[in-house]
C-alpha cells in the first residue's frame, strides 16, 4: 500500500478553469484524504475547481515509483465532488463530499476523525464529457471567490486539528500516558461544540459545554488550560445567538473582566511572556537607527504601548539615547513623545515619570498627550515641528481597527502617511483571526493559542497565580472576543503578515527590511537564559518573527514613506 503521494495538475486547464484560477485565486495542488477500499488511496485537490482536470500522482510502491493517470471531475454545483480512479479490474471509486464549513461528522475516531466522506457511494461507470453542458457554463467570480473561502475554512480544520495533536503529544511526554488521549478527546469536543454553536444547534451544544466544563479545567494540562477558555468564548457566543437572527454585538457584562484585572494581568503578561519586549526591542532599535545623526526627534505612540504603565518601551529608549550622546558626542536638542490613548490622566502620568527619568539622564524630553481612539485621529492632532525627524510605533494596536468595511484602517494608516514619519514599526500577532467564518477563525485561534498556553507553561509552575492571571484575565479576554462576538464588538482581528505587508503597501509604505538577526539571537539567548528555551526567531521577507517551537506568535515589520 502506497504511503507517499506527490500529485500534480497538468498544466493545460480549460479557459474557464484558467480564468477561475486568475480572479479566485484557486491552486491545483492535491493531497491525501483517505483510503479507500480496494484502493491504495484517494486523492482530492487541495482547493477544488467546477471542471474536469487531468491529474498524475506517482505512488510509492516497495521503493518503487511509477505513474498511473487519475482523473477527476467535479459538478457544476459544489459541494458534490465526484472522484474515478481506474483500479484493479477496472473497478472504480466514487466518492461523495460535503464541504460544509459549519456542520461536518463528529471526529470520534483515531487518529483525528472520520472523513466527511461515504465511501459506499455507487461506483462510476463513466465521466461526463469535456464538453458537456453541465461544465461550459462559466462560474461567477463571486461564486469562485465564496466556494474558496469555504474550502480555505475546511482546510483550516484538517491543519489545525493536527497541529493541536502535536501540541497534545508534546504533553504526554512528560506527564501521564493517558493525557494525550484525553487531550485529542478534549479537541474533538470542542470542535463539534463549536460546530454546533455555528448551527445554532443549542441542544447539542449545550449538552457538549457541560461535558467540557468538566473536562476542560482552569487549572489543568496546559490544554485544558486553553479549552477551558475557548469553552467560556462559547458558552458566550451560544448566550448570544437568536434563532433567525445574527450573532449579538453587544458584549454581556459577565463576560469581560474587570479594568483593574486586565491592567494587572497586562502587566505579568510583560513579564512573564516576551511577546510584547520582543516588540519593545525591535521598535527600539528601529528608531534609534532612524534617529541616528539627528539633534531633534519625536516619537508618536499609538495606543501609548497598551497603556503599560511607567512608560517601560521609552524609558529604554531614552537610557540609549542618553549613552549616545555622551559617547559618540552627537549633540541631542530635545526629545518629544507623543502618546495616543482612551484616557488622558493616565497618559499624562506616564509623561510625568518619563520627562522625570530623562532629566535625571540629562535629556530634555517633551511629552504631550493625545486623548483619541485610532479612528479618530487626524493629522492636525499632531504637533511636528520644522527640523524634527519623526518616528511612529504601533505595538498591538492596528489589528483593532480592522472592521469588515477596511474603510477605518485605510484612514489610519493615511494619516499617519500623511504625517511622513521616517520610519513606521508595525508590530501585530501574526495569526488569521479575522476569517469570514466562525469555524475557521476558531480553528486558528485554537492553534495558536495552545502554542501560548504551551510557553506559559514552561515558564510557570502549574499553581502559580500569576500564570493563572495571564491566561484567565488577558490571553482568555482575547479568546472570548474572537469566538463570542461579531461586529464592532469584534476587535481581535489578528491577521498574517503578509496580509499587513498588502495593507501597508496598498496605504503607500514602502518596506523596509529589518537587518538585525545578529541583535535578535542575543536577545533572544538572554529570553531562553531564563529557563525556557523553546521561543525562536525567524526572519520572513525583511520582518522579524517571534514564535514559540517555530510556531509564529509576533510579527515585527518597519516601513518608510
Amino acid at each position: 500500500m502506497s504511503t507517499g503521494l506527490s500529485l500534480q495538475a497538468h498544466q493545460q486547464p480549460l479557459l474557464h478553469l484558467q480564468s477561475m484560477y486568475n480572479e479566485g485565486g484557486f491552486s491545483s495542488d492535491c493531497e491525501v484524504v483517505g483510503l479507500g477500499v480496494g484502493n491504495p488511496v484517494v486523492v482530492v485537490p487541495r482547493v477544488p475547481t467546477y471542471s474536469d482536470l487531468p491529474l498524475k500522482f506517482k505512488e510509492a510502491e516497495d521503493g518503487e515509483e511509477e505513474e498511473e493517470e487519475v482523473e477527476v471531475w467535479y459538478s457544476s454545483q459544489p459541494p458534490v465532488q465526484q472522484l474515478c480512479k481506474e483500479g484493479v479490474d477496472e473497478n472504480f471509486l466514487g466518492l461523495n463530499s460535503t464541504t460544509s464549513t459549519s456542520r461536518m461528522t463528529p471526529f470520534p475516531s483515531t487518529p483525528y476523525f472520520l472523513p466527511t466522506w461515504d465511501f459506499n457511494h455507487p461506483p462510476i461507470r463513466s465521466l461526463p464529457p469535456l464538453d458537456s453542458p453541465r461544465l461550459s457554463k462559466r462560474p461567477r467570480t463571486d461564486q469562485c471567490l465564496r466556494f474558496r473561502d469555504h474550502v480555505s475554512t475546511y482546510k483550516q480544520k484538517f491543519s489545525a486539528i493536527e497541529a493541536v495533536h502535536e501540541l497534545i503529544e508534546g504533553e504526554a511526554v512528560v506527564e501521564e500516558a493517558t493525557s494525550g488521549a484525553d487531550g485529542m478527546r478534549l479537541v474533538q469536543l470542542l470542535i463539534s461544540c463549536a460546530e454546533a454553536v455555528a448551527c445554532r444547534d443549542r441542544a447539542q451544544a449545550s449538552l457538549l459545554l457541560s461535558e467540557l466544563r468538566s473536562s476542560a479545567l482552569v487549572l489543568g494540562s496546559s490544554f485544558q488550560r486553553v479549552a477551558s477558555c475557548f469553552v467560556q468564548g462559547l458558552s458566550d457566543r451560544l448566550a448570544l445567538l437568536q434563532p433567525l437572527g445574527a450573532v449579538g454585538i453587544v458584549v454581556g457584562p459577565m463576560i469581560s473582566a474587570a479594568s483593574d484585572q486586565k491592567a494587572e494581568a497586562l502587566q505579568l503578561a510583560y513579564e512573564v511572556c516576551p511577546f510584547i519586549p520582543f516588540g519593545h526591542f525591535v521598535a527600539n532599535a528601529s528608531i534609534l537607527e532612524a534617529f541616528e545623526g539627528e539633534s531633534m526627534v519625536h516619537v508618536v505612540d499609538l495606543g501609548m504601548t497598551l497603556s503599560l504603565p511607567h512608560g517601560h518601551q521609552w524609558r529604554k529608549l531614552i537610557d540609549s539615547l542618553a549613552e549616545r550622546t555622551s559617547t559618540a558626542g552627537t549633540p541631542l536638542r530635545r526629545v518629544r513623545i507623543t502618546g495616543v490613548g482612551a484616557s488622558a490622566s493616565r497618559l499624562h502620568a506616564i509623561g510625568d515619570e518619563l520627562e522625570s527619568y530623562a532629566k535625571s539622564l540629562g535629556v530634555n524630553l517633551e511629552f504631550f498627550a493625545i486623548e483619541s481612539n485610532l479612528e479618530n485621529l487626524r493629522p492636525r492632532d499632531f504637533v511636528i515641528e520644522e527640523g524634527e525627524v519623526l518616528a511612529v510605533s504601533s505595538m498591538l494596536q492596528l489589528h483593532c481597527v480592522v472592521k469588515e468595511s477596511r474603510g477605518a484602517l485605510n484612514s489610519v494608516l493615511q494619516m499617519v502617511h500623511e504625517l511622513s514619519p521616517k520610519v513606521l514599526v508595525l508590530v501585530e500577532q501574526d495569526s488569521s483571526h479575522n476569517g469570514p467564518f466562525f469555524l475557521g477563525r476558531f480553528m486558528e485561534a485554537l492553534h495558536y493559542y495552545s502554542a501560548i498556553f504551551d510557553s506559559l507553561d514552561a515558564v510557570l509552575p502549574k499553581y502559580d497565580t500569576r500564570r493563572a492571571k495571564v491566561e484567565q484575565f488577558y490571553f482568555a479576554e482575547e479568546i472570548k472576543n474572537i469566538v463570542s462576538c461579531e461586529g464592532p464588538a469584534r476587535v481581535e482581528r489578528h491577521e498574517r503578515v503578509d496580509q499587513w505587508r498588502r495593507r501597508m503597501s496598498r496605504a503607500g509604505f514602502q518596506p523596509s527590511p529589518i537587518k538585525m538577526m545578529a541583535q535578535a539571537k542575543q536577545w533572544l539567548a538572554t529570553v531562553n537564559a531564563s529557563g525556557c528555551d523553546g521561543y525562536t526567531f525567524a526572519e520572513e521577507k525583511g520582518c522579524l518573527v517571534l514564535g514559540w517551537k517555530s510556531k509564529p506568535i509576533v510579527a515585527a515589520s518597519c516601513w518608510k514613506c
